[in-house]
């Protein structure tokens, strides 16, 4: 997802969370305090990462990790000049990645979106053909609120092209459209419930419930995945200890998580609803198929809209072995 940038300097420290505090937590693989520097932004998808740094989660499987926010159209320039190993992303994302020399493989998926990414419109508007002509605000070509209403247009016998796009993040797409700019708006939680919160400036007509192809994954270049197989290990390992601390405690959980984006833990927790986080016998479904089927599907779509010229080799994009240890 753009998955927009948050400044890091919101985040706080918690003290680890023991055994003590009723965490069952698996024995740490051996990863020997490995960097690894993580590109990610403030979608709430991403969070249990956030967790899994902030709680110490990350340092007791022996993983040294720097978590950088970085906007979605520029994590693949990061990534290429090696300032970080791993990013977190849409999995159509790295086939765009990957079909532009930007080599990174998917080791575990991280979230599905449940209405946490939208298309908002004015009051007027009631149907997807009815943008025709129309303005919306969106993130650049590459990310994935431009591809989610590519989808949206293309499930609808429509284009891009019947559309005028201005390019702005998704939470400047959300405060611009509240201020009355643009006819409509490509966002995503936590800025989608600025909408929700305000019906006289508009509506949601159109959400991943209704569209349902947003989901997210972390991946990893060849080369880390190569020199640091176990450190690998240790990060799909810590996504899902986090998901185990934001199951026993909860109230904790969304804190720690939600200062990442200046929210409360109960504003956290309202935007979170709007997604599930995949634990990992729904991580091994995913990569047994589903992720084959959505992105040949995707693919085609990202060819007809001139993001990439070829479609890769879908079967390296990503490596089940991770979510199967």
């Amino acid at each position: 997802m753009s998955k927009v940038h948050v400044s890091q300097s919101i985040f706080r420290r918690v003290c680890p969370v023991t055994l003590a505090l009723g965490l069952v937590i698996a024995a740490p693989a051996m990863a020997a305090d490995t960097p690894v520097a993580i590109g990610i932004s403030g979608w709430t998808g991403f969070a249990p990462l956030t967790l899994a740094d902030k709680a110490g989660i990350f340092k007791r499987h022996g993983l040294d990790v720097a978590m950088k926010m970085i906007p979605q159209k520029d994590r693949h320039l990061a990534i290429a000049s090696g300032d970080v190993q791993c990013a977190a992303t849409t999995v159509e994302t790295y086939i765009s990645w990957n079909a532009n020399g930007v080599p990174i493989v998917q080791i575990v998926q991280l979230d599905k979106s449940y209405g946490a990414d939208g298309l908002v419109v004015r009051n007027g508007i009631d149907s997807i053909a009815a943008l025709k002509g129309k303005t919306v605000g969106v993130d650049a070509p590459g990310t994935s609120p431009y591809f989610a209403l590519a989808w949206m247009l293309d499930k609808n016998g429509m284009s891009l092209k019947d559309v005028k796009t201005t390019t702005l993040s998704p939470e400047a797409a959300a405060q611009s459209f509240i201020a009355g700019s643009n006819d409509a708006a490509m966002t995503y939680e936590p800025y989608l419930s600025s909408v929700r919160q305000n019906p006289a400036k508009g509506k949601i007509l159109a959400t991943t419930l209704d569209y349902p192809m947003v989901m997210d994954t972390l991946g990893c270049t060849p080369t880390f995945l190569k020199q640091h197989p176990q450190a690998a290990k240790a990060l799909v390992d810590s996504y899902f200890d986090a998901l185990e601390m934001i199951r026993l405690q909860p109230d904790k959980s969304n804190e720690i998580m939600g200062a990442a984006v200046k929210s409360s833990g109960k504003e956290f927790a309202e935007s979170a609803s709007y997604l599930r986080w995949q634990d990992r016998e729904q991580n091994r479904q995913f990569f047994s198929g589903e992720i084959d089927t959505f992105s040949h599907e995707a693919a085609k779509l990202l060819l007809q809209m001139k993001v990439i010229r070829k479609i890769p080799d879908i079967k390296t994009l990503y490596d089940a072995s991770y979510v199967n240890q």
